[in-house]
């Protein structure tokens, strides 16, 4: 797998092999809801070189459920801390009806435009934006129907691995490709927020096409710019960063977040690369684990009774991660529950029929 081609409405761009890095912006919420700061936010990624900026295409509603009992609440990273996950995206989320216009300013200024689906309606919504790829993000890479929705409309997919097994890699590779998926990219990723160097085992870079026959980058939570240079010289082909207009303005994502001008910093980080280079290593780290929470997984979201059936309108596979693998969603549809549940209640096996 050496390179693909993106077509676009200003001709067909390519990713890989014998091509510059693919360089994404990734603009999250940290317009703070303004959207003129969204314009400035693309305006900086275009001055700067980036080649694309990514949005995330959610609500509150499509993610998670206003729910604010203990599952719900947010316990890590002093910019979420004291949130309830539903009070958390519904700071951070782009709203729907900006989407078309960033997409087409964006596409004024030379920059691909597309994002992160985090349901079945996002990926539609997109669809009808007419975006020419899209990012699988590293929480929902365990979501199947979710992979399988991307993967129908037959577009390359990059996927960040970040919390993510290497069978569990392999599996989002070919849940997508068997859906339709022509090409993915898989990035290495350290789900941190920020992430430090020596988490990043950035040579796990380089490894990746070896394991997968895929082409590799890098999604960067780190601070600086030292990991994304290692990541160039271990064979990333796309590099994907955060960016704020100003990290002291605040922001959901901006302690992690890169400056439009720190990208002239970069030549300074070489005499870095060597610390951040560590080794090739699929483990979920220690610092990661309290992230793993915000995986998808099997929550009741209607109450159940005693003896009743789980139908589809009893269980939602939705954000946090203390119910059942969103795997199991097929073989405990239609089982009996053997005690009341409340809608909030993460399910387990217990509260079925063996």
């Amino acid at each position: 797998m050496n390179s693909i081609k993106i077509q676009t409405p200003k001709g067909d761009r390519y990713i890989g092999e014998g091509h510059p890095v693919f360089v994404i912006a990734e603009l999250s919420g940290n317009h703070n809801h303004d959207i003129n700061k969204a314009f400035a936010l693309i305006d900086a990624a275009a001055d700067a070189g980036a080649d694309a900026v990514k949005l995330q295409t959610y609500t509150p509603d499509t993610l998670t459920i206003d729910c604010d009992n203990d599952y719900f609440q947010v316990k890590v990273n002093d910019a979420w801390a004291g949130k309830t996950l539903y009070e958390l995206y519904k700071t951070a989320y782009t709203p729907w009806e900006w989407h078309e216009e960033l997409k087409a300013y964006g596409e004024e200024k030379g920059l691909i435009v597309f994002s992160t689906p985090f349901d079945e309606t996002a990926v539609d919504f997109l669809e009808e934006l007419g975006v020419e790829l899209y990012k699988v993000a590293s929480f929902e890479t365990g979501d199947l129907e979710l992979l399988k929705k991307i993967g129908s409309t037959k577009k390359p997919v990059i996927m960040s691995r970040g919390l993510t097994s290497e069978p569990e890699i392999q599996r989002a590779i070919d849940t997508l490709k068997s859906s339709g998926c022509p090409e993915v990219i898989v990035l290495h990723c350290i789900s941190s927020y920020p992430a430090n160097l020596e988490q990043m085992n950035v040579a796990t870079v380089a490894d990746i096409p070896k394991r997968f026959n895929v082409i590799s980058g890098l999604s960067d939570h780190s601070l600086g710019l030292v990991a994304a240079t290692a990541a160039v010289a271990n064979g990333a082909a796309v590099l994907e960063k955060h960016i704020t207009l100003d990290r002291s303005a605040g922001g959901p994502d901006a302690a992690f977040s890169l400056e439009p001008d720190e990208l002239k910093a970069l030549v300074d980080t070489v005499q870095d690369v060597s610390k951040a280079m560590g080794t090739v290593s699929y483990e979920i780290g220690e610092k990661e684990k309290e992230n793993l929470v915000f995986r998808r997984s099997i929550f009741v979201v209607k109450d159940i009774k005693q003896g009743e059936p789980i139908t589809r309108e009893h269980v939602r596979v939705i954000r946090p991660g203390y119910g059942l693998d969103p795997k199991e969603l097929p073989s405990i549809l239609g089982k009996i529950v053997t005690q009341d549940l409340e809608r909030g209640t993460p399910l387990s096996l217990d509260h079925v029929e063996k």
